[in-house]
């Protein structure tokens, strides 16, 4: 009987994992949520990239990426290479990134941003529409550059990062380095202005080599002969 009284665990010992546990679920439920209100397309991880495709990208650059040092020194990124080199891909890997690591994200496609921004106008809640944009830690921005911005739509842009300025980061895709965003933005002092927003502060990640879509294609056509 003494025995079993000297084994039995006192309750701080059975308290303790139980409250660890507790943790962990409400972290996992936080996370779940955050992922979700970030609109990702896809649950893209650095665990999945894939370097044996040819790009410039090393694996030190990644790790830096990962680190997340930029987004918690609230400076913008801009992901600048042709189309199918993976800058989505990557865009949305720091996204679920930041979601792990408790930064509030939010992911729009260019397009998407611009269409929910007129559309917020005609309806008179175009003030509600940008504090949702300027509220995330993390605002991520694909495809910039597709279509030229009118003079209303580049001033909205223009606020936007105004407003994330100080403490939030905001990530932009591109195929334009930034010596030509002015060919898309019809207004040149809003270019001016919104170059200028990011040309002094922002990482600038340029990824060169072949598409990754073709990568892929390529090693489904090679696991489909093997089959």
């Amino acid at each position: 009987m003494k025995e079993a009284t000297e084994e039995a665990w006192s309750p701080p010992e059975v308290l303790e994992p139980l409250l660890q546990a507790e943790q962990e679920f409400r972290q996992q439920r936080k996370t779940h949520t955050r992922i979700k209100a970030s609109r990702l397309k896809q649950k893209a991880s650095f665990e999945d990239f894939d370097f044996s495709a040819k790009r410039n990208l090393s694996k030190s650059q990644i790790k830096d990426l990962y680190s997340l040092q930029w987004l918690k020194q609230g400076r913008p990124l801009l992901i600048i290479g042709q189309t199918g080199v993976g800058k989505t891909f990557l865009a949305e890997a720091l996204g679920m990134q930041a979601c792990r690591h408790q930064f509030t994200t939010l992911f729009l496609s260019m397009s998407s941003l611009i269409e929910n921004l007129l559309l917020s106008r005609s309806s008179s809640s175009y003030l509600k529409w940008r504090d949702k944009l300027t509220k995330p830690q993390l605002l991520i921005i694909d495809d910039f550059g597709l279509k030229k911005l009118t003079a209303t739509e580049a001033h909205d842009l223009c606020e936007i990062l105004e407003e994330r300025s100080l403490e939030k980061s905001t990530v932009i895709t591109t195929q334009l380095p930034l010596t030509h965003w002015k060919e898309v933005i019809a207004d040149p002092v809003l270019a001016d202005a919104i170059i200028d927003r990011l040309i002094h502060s922002a990482i600038k990640l340029t990824i060169t080599g072949e598409s990754y879509r073709k990568v892929k294609a390529l090693k489904l056509d090679l696991k489909n002969k093997d089959s």
